[in-house]
């Protein structure tokens, strides 16, 4: 089964959002209707930006470029003002997140890849004996931030490289649940290092677990810092945590993949390619969606919600997006594969002893 993935201030931000709750309420002095809605000012609009560009720590190279991502967020913005309206009624929210520079056509290009084949390659697998039985039933709720097993949220940035951020968040996870010490580990070696040649393009999350195994070990982020670009794999590099293999969790059943995420972050894909994904900043992602995976994430827990079960996704977008790098995904939906298909394509890495001693 081939998982492929072509993957200031503060005061001045609050201002931010309060112009942003105020400015979206209908009749505005500074813009006029447009289909039911407003536009905004131009004026308006140019200080948002520059807002935006502090908070988010965005440049540009030239004068055009800036232009040209001005126009980009001026209608971005168009769609998050219609999506936000209050008639609308949704518990999702987006935003100006770290994205919103972006078309997203460009977002898909950047970070996504095409349709997944899940056909053709053979993994080393080691078969998942600790099945649940039909009567097993999973706890109530789990959060693995808040038993020390997950790291910071980090930011794959412009390389497609999210099946390296899950590998090594899931095997962060293990190793810290395993021996009680929780390590950033380096995506970077995994970009540089893999003998597939991914890089920064698209690869596999079982690629991630393959190459830690077969390498006995990864580096830390501290050791093999992440550039975001393609490298040169160094040759001193450490094997500070090891794991022991890795499993596919069972396909198309959320409450086996429950009782599986109940004892470790677990890695999977699903389908980011719609603006209200690329725009998330909170809430529960009811958007549309389809099952056709294109980005991999890791599933760090999951709770409920007046009365609405969600599963909690760790990104790779860094902080400025979703609810500071984290997504509520709903759980125990009607179609089997999940909802943007997250229960279709799960595993997680197995690691039964300590990492080596150095």
């Amino acid at each position: 089964m081939l998982k492929m993935v072509f993957c200031r201030n503060a005061n001045s931000f609050t201002t931010l959002v309060l112009v942003l709750i105020l400015s979206t309420t209908w009749g505005t002095s500074n813009g006029e209707r447009a289909s039911g809605g407003f536009v905004r000012s131009e004026e308006e609009v140019k200080w948002l930006f520059e807002e935006w560009q502090v908070k988010h720590d965005k440049s540009y190279q030239d004068l055009g470029e800036k232009h040209k991502r001005l126009e980009i967020f001026k209608n971005n913005l168009q769609y998050i003002d219609e999506k936000n309206r209050p008639e609308h009624n949704h518990s999702v929210t987006v935003g100006l997140n770290n994205l919103a520079d972006l078309t997203n056509e460009e977002y898909r290009r950047i970070y996504l890849s095409p349709k997944l084949n899940m056909s053709r390659l053979f993994r080393n697998l080691i078969p998942d004996l600790d099945l649940p039985s039909e009567v097993d039933q999973p706890q109530a709720s789990i959060d693995w931030r808040d038993m020390g097993a997950v790291g910071p949220v980090k930011d794959q940035g412009r390389c497609a490289s999210c099946w390296a951020f899950t590998a090594v968040a899931t095997v962060e996870g293990i190793n810290a649940i395993v021996t009680g010490n929780l390590i950033s580990l380096s995506e970077q070696e995994l970009v540089n290092c893999d003998d597939l040649g991914t890089h920064c393009k698209p690869g596999w999350i079982s690629r991630g677990y393959d190459y830690i195994q077969r390498n006995m070990g990864i580096d830390t982020e501290a050791n093999y810092p992440y550039t975001a670009q393609q490298g040169v794999c160094k040759a001193d590099r450490n094997q500070e945590v090891t794991i022991d293999g890795y499993a596919d969790a069972p396909q198309n059943n959320e409450r086996a993949l429950s009782m599986r995420v109940a004892r470790q972050p677990v890695g999977s894909l699903l389908d980011a390619s719609g603006p209200d994904f690329q725009f998330y900043v909170g809430g529960i992602h009811r958007a549309a969606c389809t099952t056709n995976q294109n980005h991999a994430v890791t599933i760090v827990g999951y709770d409920s919600e007046a009365g609405e079960d969600y599963w909690i996704i760790k990104n790779s977008y860094g902080k400025g997006w979703g609810e500071g790098g984290y997504m509520k995904l709903p759980r125990n939906v009607h179609d089997r594969r999940g909802k943007c298909g997250i229960a279709e394509w799960p595993e997680y890495p197995i690691k039964r002893q300590n990492p080596r001693s150095n």
